[in-house]
C-alpha cells in the first residue's frame, strides 16, 4: 500500500504529464508494492482536482473488456477511468494530435443511461434496463506512463489511459437491435487495419455496464442518470500519427470520420 503523499505525488505528475503531454516512468517500477486500490485513489485524487479547476464530469470508460484488448496489453481485468465534457468530439471532428501521448484508437460502442444503476447484483438485464440508447464511439488513447512492462495498476493510475472519445450519430436503444452483432470496420488513410464485433465485449457490450456499477458499489457510489458509459474496444489498439484519417463503419449503426491534425 502507498502512503497518502505518494499517491498525491504519483496524481501530480500525471496531471503534469497530462499538461505537458509527457510520459513518466512506470509507477510499479518505482512504487513495486502500489495495489489496485493504489491505482484507484491515484486517479481519484487527479479526477477530484480536475473537476476542482471546472472541467465537468460525463461518463466512464471501462477497458480491457476483451481478449483483443486483454491480449494485446497483457492485462487481464477489466479498468475504469472517468470522462470530462471537453474530451467529447462529433463525427468529423480535427483532433488536435499533439494534445495526447502515445495515440492509439480503439472501436466501441457507447451507452447513454436513462436512470441511475447501483450493485452489488447488478445483471445485463439490469444494464440494458437502465440504458437509454447506444451509440458507435471511437475512443482515443492517451498514455502518460511508459507501456513497456506496464501493469493494470499503472493504467488504472493513468485514468485507464482515456484521451478523447467520437461519438456517432445514428442511436438505438437496446430492443431495436441486437448489440453484440455490431460490427467495426475500422480505416486508417483508406486502409483496413482492424475488424471486430462488439459481442467480443464480455460476450455482450453492456455486459461491461453492469460489472461497472458492481464495481461501483463496492466504493459506495452508482452510476448516475444521462452519464456515458463507454463499453469498451471490440478490436486492438490502432496506432495514429499526426494527418491520420481515421473511419470505422458500424454498418446500420453508420460510420465515424475523424482526423488527427
Amino acid at each position: 500500500m502507498l502512503t497518502s503523499t505518494q499517491i498525491e505525488q504519483i496524481a501530480a505528475e500525471l496531471a503534469e504529464a497530462d499538461r505537458t503531454h509527457g510520459v513518466i516512468p512506470r509507477i510499479t517500477a518505482r512504487f513495486p508494492e502500489a495495489t489496485i486500490d493504489d491505482s484507484y485513489a491515484i486517479q481519484g485524487v487527479w479526477r477530484d482536482a480536475q473537476i476542482a479547476s471546472g472541467r465537468r464530469l460525463v461518463g466512464r470508460k471501462i477497458g480491457l473488456t476483451s481478449k483483443a484488448m486483454q491480449q494485446a496489453t497483457g492485462i487481464t481485468e477489466p479498468d475504469y477511468g472517468v470522462m470530462f465534457d471537453d474530451t467529447v468530439h462529433d463525427s468529423g471532428a480535427d483532433i488536435p494530435f499533439a494534445n495526447f501521448s502515445n495515440v492509439r484508437v480503439e472501436v466501441e460502442l457507447a451507452f447513454v443511461l436513462k436512470q441511475p444503476l447501483e450493485g452489488p447484483d447488478c445483471t445485463l438485464d439490469d444494464a440494458l434496463a437502465a440504458i437509454d440508447y447506444a451509440v458507435p464511439a471511437l475512443e482515443v488513447l492517451n498514455s502518460h506512463i511508459e507501456l513497456e512492462g506496464r501493469t493494470i495498476v499503472d493504467t488504472i493510475s493513468d485514468n485507464a489511459a482515456y484521451g478523447a472519445m467520437v461519438l456517432g450519430t445514428v442511436r438505438k436503444r437496446p430492443d431495436e437491435i441486437d448489440l453484440r452483432w455490431v460490427p467495426g470496420v475500422l480505416s486508417r488513410n483508406g486502409e483496413i487495419e482492424e475488424t471486430g464485433v462488439a459481442a467480443g465485449v464480455l460476450g455482450h457490450p453492456a455486459t461491461g455496464v453492469a460489472w461497472l456499477a458492481n464495481k461501483f458499489h463496492q466504493h459506495g457510489a452508482r452510476l448516475e442518470a444521462g452519464e456515458i458509459i463507454l463499453a469498451g474496444s471490440f478490436t486492438r489498439p490502432m496506432w495514429v500519427s499526426k494527418g491520420d484519417t481515421v473511419l470505422c463503419d458500424y454498418r446500420e449503426m453508420g460510420t465515424i470520420e475523424c482526423r488527427f491534425i
